[in-house]
């Protein structure tokens, strides 16, 4: 099918404008960008965007959809107390929880105007080819785009944070030994058997790896998912230096950063992302970018957790890839990209008084389309509206008081608008939002599936959130001391980043 879509007036990130443009879109691709009244092919079908203003989907470079029938279960959490909640959280989830939960966070996604996501799910204990078809198959039922990524561990958290399991109690020491994940080799056997199979369209739906955290995986479980992501040509996703806690594991297991841990075992490269990267010092970042790698920023769980400010300036300086995600729905509570843009560029203020050093509205609406298109290892396929793109266009209405009056449309996308003025999504050329409903799916059969979903899940989980509150204050305690280590490395340079 062919479409003009006429009238609107197109987002030009880096000169703050937004003239009048027409769209031409052939199949799932934009084959061209004119002036309005550009010629159009006889028969093409019109779509009238009077009023509107375009812009590329915004592109979550790092979220979780199994936390979204977990959202707003947690307040004064760090990293470690949320990981601690982990079995409560997503305990006891079936087939039909997996793709609710997935799906959830689909639809609040294109809602914001988010057309394509990095999604590390999760099984306990090992991943599954039948979940990771229920998630994919999610994202395809909503009309959007995204990588899926299941996070795979053979250490618990308990067994990865050094003398954490020693220093609980006796009965809580046994309790916490039950949560014993599979051997990698199981792992890493599901996905070689879903990376071959795959049944999805691998440009709307595609397949990664994601070894949850450095530290909590064997040495040879990075290298063989690392042998196993380039057999198959698929991403290798992981947390990196997200928290102080994990960057002293680095120095205390392997007497380096964990990041040059990777490095050494030939990890980084253009297809390796790491999220949240908080803690990257100056080597860190170096290795990344001489590598061809990228970092998922996520200011709002990385202010969420109290994890502190990444230092993005920082990484743009030595030229590496930074995308813009919301992390999962347990540690951020929404999926907003919008307001993931705000937090980005408001934290980039209170790390340096040189407002020259502030990231601009222009970098952050880029970092939230083509640095995150990158960091899915869609670069140069969606993330912009060019000709040869996919056609993921959002559409926000001129009339929504974020826009009243109109200054400067690219400061109003990062600092103004919060997801109120999203009125439709085209992904690939198709409309899955339009005047605010939703095309792909049935909201309220969503919304009575997912209460009852909670509610059931709520009762075959309240043994493990019994052991959570338990525990959480030995592991809060620990953590917190552990944490208040002095963090120095002395064969690396000083460290220039900001952690708060």
């Amino acid at each position: 099918m062919t479409t003009i879509i006429r009238g609107g007036r197109l987002i030009d990130i880096a000169k703050h404008a937004a003239p009048p443009a027409d769209i031409l879109v052939e199949g799932d691709c934009i084959r061209e960008v004119g002036p309005s009244g550009m010629a159009a092919p006889s028969g093409a079908e019109t779509l009238d965007a009077s009023g509107k203003l375009m812009m590329p989907g915004l592109i979550n470079a790092h979220t979780h959809c199994h936390g979204n029938l977990s959202k707003g279960m947690g307040d004064r959490w760090n990293l470690e107390l949320l990981l601690n909640a982990g079995p409560w959280l997503s305990g006891n989830r079936g087939l039909e929880d997996k793709y609710l939960s997935s799906l959830i966070g689909a639809v609040e996604m294109v809602r914001k105007g988010c057309t394509a996501a990095y999604d590390l799910t999760y099984e306990f204990p090992t991943p599954t080819p039948e979940g990771l078809e229920a998630m994919a198959r999610a994202y395809s039922d909503a009309g959007m785009r995204a990588v899926l990524a299941p996070m795979m561990a053979d250490r618990t958290f308990y067994q990865a944070t050094p003398g954490l399991l020693e220093a609980l109690p006796g009965p809580l020491q046994r309790a916490a030994e039950k949560f014993r994940l599979a051997p990698y080799e199981q792992s890493l056997a599901a996905c070689a058997t879903v990376l071959s199979g795959w049944a999805f369209d691998r440009q709307h739906v595609a397949p990664a790896l994601a070894p949850t955290i450095p530290h909590h995986c064997q040495e040879a479980f990075l290298t063989a998912a690392r042998d196993l992501a380039r057999e198959h040509g698929v991403g290798f996703h992981t947390h990196l230096l997200e928290s102080k806690l994990q960057a002293l594991a680095g120095i205390k297991l392997y007497g380096k950063t964990l990041c040059a841990y990777l490095d050494d075992l030939g990890i980084l490269g253009p297809h390796f992302t790491a999220a949240h990267g908080v803690w990257l010092d100056d080597d860190d970042i170096r290795r990344l970018a001489d590598k061809g790698a990228s970092v998922a920023h996520n200011p709002g769980s990385n202010a969420r957790l109290g994890n502190g400010l990444a230092a993005v300036r920082r990484m743009r300086d030595f030229g590496l890839n930074v995308g813009i995600g919301t992390d999962g729905a347990s540690c951020s509570d929404n999926q907003n990209m919008f307001e993931a843009m705000r937090i980005a560029s408001f934290v980039s203020r209170v790390q340096d008084v040189d407002y020259e050093r502030w990231l601009k509205t222009d970098e952050v609406l880029t970092m939230a389309t083509e640095g995150s298109a990158r960091a899915l290892g869609f670069a140069g396929k969606i993330g912009a509206i060019r000709p040869g793109y996919k056609a993921d266009i959002v559409f926000l209405d001129l009339a929504s008081i974020n826009y009243v009056p109109l200054n400067d449309p690219t400061n109003q996308l990062v600092h103004t608008e919060d997801g109120t003025g999203v009125d439709s999504v085209m992904v690939g050329g198709r409309l899955v939002m339009e005047n605010r409903r939703m095309t792909t799916i049935d909201e309220a059969k969503l919304a009575r599936d997912a209460e009852a979903a909670a509610e059931r899940l709520r009762a075959a989980n309240a043994d493990f959130k019994g052991l959570a509150q338990e525990l959480e204050d030995v592991v809060g305690r620990f953590c917190v001391g552990l944490s208040r280590t002095p963090y120095h490395i002395e064969r690396h340079a000083p460290c220039t980043t900001t952690h708060g």
